[in-house]
């Protein structure tokens, strides 16, 4: 019986093999979990390796594992397929981005190779976890003037990439404030402050849904509204409105005369007014947080001449030759400035202005007249004695 010895050259053969396809396989990502914001770009950085010797036949990145099933190359799904950019190459760098990511592309992503070997393909599992967030804002519903209050833009989860967060009020940026990490602090908050806040990172486009902050403040100004606001005379009516602002508003409203305290409610009304209406009246308004006195407004209530009355100077005896002077006085806004003078049983006027001389006897009296109206006094007896020689 021989013993037949194989030729050494097929091992030395095997042993070329072994070297030709020397090393391992892998694939490394850098950021396995990525929190990203909504509508921005993701950067999925990632690098492979395989046996020297193999030429690598495709790459592509899937969201699919079913086994027994090629998974799919998002490049050719419509629905990444505009978003969806291969960074790397057919050596080591697999890095891909997604652009306008939104929470249906909230998936693990993986990346696969291919080469010339049959079976020579390899799927980097697990891959890269992405989660996508908006941005929130967390805000007291209320705050009082001077208290000091932090908004915080909140997102579901530790965002990858640094950020820089931007704060809007009324969609205007806040370049005049700081904010500390993702919150934003008002010091001493003012009636201005109130708005519509929202949140941004920088140089993103996603701006958050904003939240209305309520700065409550006592009554800052008071004032009053006179209706009718023209010239008022006796007999009209007239209405005092008591206005202020305030948050919340005003909901107790007292009025005031001269200091006296006169009614309450938002609106004071006197019907046919009179004379004795005149005068300062000011309004109070008060809320939860305090109370503000408006400025006075005087009321100057226009009314006819009345209390007509006609005084002597001197004596109402007088002698034949000589004059008493009749003066006629009225209460009237404004002041009567025209005055007639009659003699009783006659119609038509014997003088004018606001004294008169007498120099016959008879019963006499005057009429004050201003824009409003006239009145006539009371008469006066004048008596004229002759004399004798």
């Amino acid at each position: 019986m021989s013993i037949r010895i194989a030729p050494p050259l097929p091992l030395i053969f095997l042993l070329m093999i072994h070297n030709a396809f020397s090393g391992y396989w892998a694939v490394s990502y850098s950021h396995p979990h990525i929190c990203a914001l909504k509508n921005s770009s993701v950067i999925m950085s990632c690098t492979y390796t395989y046996p020297t010797g193999y030429q690598i036949m495709k790459t592509f990145w899937t969201n699919g594992s079913v086994k027994g099933v090629e998974p799919p190359d998002l490049s050719e799904d419509p629905e990444y397929s505009q978003r969806l950019q291969y960074l790397g190459d057919k050596q080591q760098n697999c890095t891909i981005r997604l652009s306008h990511v939104t929470q249906k592309d909230e998936h693990m992503y993986y990346f696969r190779f291919t080469t010339n070997v049959t079976d020579g393909k390899w799927a980097g599992y697990p891959g890269v976890s992405l989660t996508v967030t908006d941005l929130q804002v967390e805000a007291p519903e209320r705050v009082t003037e001077g208290d000091s209050v932090r908004l915080t833009c909140k997102s579901s989860c530790t965002l990858t990439d640094r950020a820089t967060f931007i704060w809007y009020r009324n969609s205007q940026p806040l370049t005049e404030r700081r904010d500390r990490n993702n919150q934003l602090l008002l010091q001493s908050v003012r009636r201005e402050d109130a708005g519509r806040y929202s949140c941004a990172l920088h140089e993103h486009t996603y701006i958050s849904p904003a939240v209305y902050l309520n700065v409550t403040y006592p009554p800052k100004e008071t004032f009053v509204v006179v209706s009718p606001s023209g010239e008022i005379v006796e007999g009209d009516s007239v209405t005092l409105i008591c206005s202020s602002i305030s948050n919340p508003p005003a909901l107790n409203f007292s009025w005031f005369k001269g200091g006296k305290f006169v009614g309450s409610g938002r609106i004071f009304s006197i019907s046919k007014i009179s004379s004795d209406h005149s005068g300062e009246y000011k309004c109070k308004s008060t809320n939860e947080h305090g109370e503000k006195y408006s400025d006075a407004v005087t009321l100057n209530i226009m009314y006819p001449p009345k209390s007509i009355s006609v005084s002597i100077n001197g004596s109402a005896e007088i002698v034949e030759g000589d004059s008493v002077t009749l003066i006629c006085s009225s209460d009237s806004n404004p002041p009567a400035l025209n005055f007639s003078w009659f003699k009783e049983n006659q119609s038509s006027a014997v003088g004018s202005g606001q004294s008169f001389s007498a120099l016959q006897s008879g019963r006499f009296y005057g009429e004050a007249h201003n824009q409003h109206g006239s009145q006539r006094s009371d008469a006066v007896a004048v008596t004229v004695h002759g004399v004798y020689h």
